[in-house]
């Protein structure tokens, strides 16, 4: 019987390593995650009150295809509080997780067959739900020559383009568009009409470098943002968009059919999130601990060439010298050590088996353990 090629998409490899670390953890108990890009720590206190509170008196029916109203306001303030601009709570769209978000933003700005960039490295779901819905993914290869980010330069050679993906900061490398070079990329569109698509679901996760929205300098771009990681909400599965005027309707009618609504007691609860600033950012903390630990393990381990790991929590590690196969040498790490680590061919399908990519959102004391075991190894 027929089916569709788009079910044909590259596997999330790192749901791959996670597969094979449970495996691992049933048999001996012994695995260090270092693979998945997530908090180790629940949703905070506060919002974890706020649903239980919902859960005892609250219907929890379908919310409007948007969003309820409170969270969208909240939002909207947040915004004028963190960047200082105005954010009208009209141009505010509730969704499920930034992924949900991602595919809707796709599918109102975009046909079969536009061009669209994304950097490689990048992020394996964006260039897979693209790929799935018929758009023409154009990578965009990036390396330490700039800091593992796109310029006009580069997409100036990649040929007509009909949009841009951008995350700041980004996955799997940590790094950071600069105030500048986030401007360059907007004027670039702007004066391409390309539409752009800014991936800031890492914003509060930085280290010292700011990290600017989209919105700031452009009324044209999309804004896919998540409670997922600063938040330390990812099973709660939701996300916001920042639409320009002309995709606030196209994306509530997609919404409307595609997802109903987001996750009612997720809403309800995610309005408190933006009142633990003290929680979440002693996470954030935790998270410049456990970077500094591991960046120096891997530095004693010969492994030096590091993207700059300046937001998010991830550190992206050539690994040339080791290997020409990261997927095989991931595979070692995890029989041998116990450590779980991602090949860098879920994010770069050409050099990307020269690196690996480690998430340190563990705790501290696994983060330290996993550092010992990689820097043993090295040492034979």
């Amino acid at each position: 019987m027929k089916s569709s090629r788009r079910g044909e998409v590259s596997p999330f490899y790192v749901m791959e390593v996670m597969k094979a670390a449970e495996r691992r953890q049933r048999t001996t108990g012994d695995v260090l995650h270092l693979e998945v890009g997530q908090p180790s720590t629940a949703a905070p206190r506060l919002v974890r009150a706020t649903a239980q509170s919902a859960i005892a008196s609250n219907r929890l029916g379908y919310t409007e295809a948007t969003g309820i109203p409170e969270l969208r306001d909240r939002i909207s303030v947040h915004y004028k509080d963190t960047y200082g601009i105005a954010v009208p709570t009209e141009r505010i769209t509730i969704t499920v997780g930034a992924s949900g978000g991602f595919v809707l933003a796709t599918l109102a700005a975009f046909d079969a067959g536009d061009r669209v960039a994304i950097t490689q490295p990048g992020y394996a779901a964006y260039r897979n739900i693209l790929g799935a819905l018929d758009v023409t993914v154009v990578p965009i290869p990036v390396g330490p020559d700039t800091r593992f980010n796109p310029t006009p330069r580069l997409l100036d050679a990649v040929g007509p383009l009909d949009g841009l993906v951008v995350a700041s900061p980004a996955n799997p490398t940590g790094t950071i568009l600069r105030q500048d070079e986030m401007a360059a990329l907007v004027d670039y569109s702007i004066a391409r009409d390309l539409r752009m698509i800014s991936d800031e679901i890492y914003h509060g996760i930085t280290y010292g470098v700011v990290a600017s929205t989209a919105a700031a300098y452009s009324n044209s771009a999309v804004v896919v943002q998540s409670f997922s990681k600063y938040y330390s909400m990812t099973g709660w599965r939701l996300g916001w968009l920042i639409l320009p005027e002309d995709l606030i309707d196209p994306v509530e009618r997609l919404a409307q059919n595609l997802f109903i609504s987001p996750p009612t007691l997720s809403q309800i609860a995610a309005v408190s999130a933006f009142d633990c600033a003290d929680e979440l950012d002693a996470s954030v903390a935790r998270y410049l601990t456990n970077r500094d630990i591991l960046m120096s393990a891997l530095t004693k381990a010969g492994i030096d060439r590091l993207a700059p790991a300046e937001g998010a929590f991830y550190v992206y590690a050539d690994v040339s010298h080791l290997t020409d196969d990261s997927q095989e040498l991931c595979r070692i790490w995890l029989d041998t050590l116990g450590v779980a680590a991602t090949p860098g061919i879920d994010f770069d399908p050409v050099d990307g088996r020269k690196y690996v990519r480690f998430s340190y959102a563990e705790s501290t004391r696994d983060i330290t353990e996993a550092a010992e075991r990689l820097i043993a190894w090295a040492a034979g």
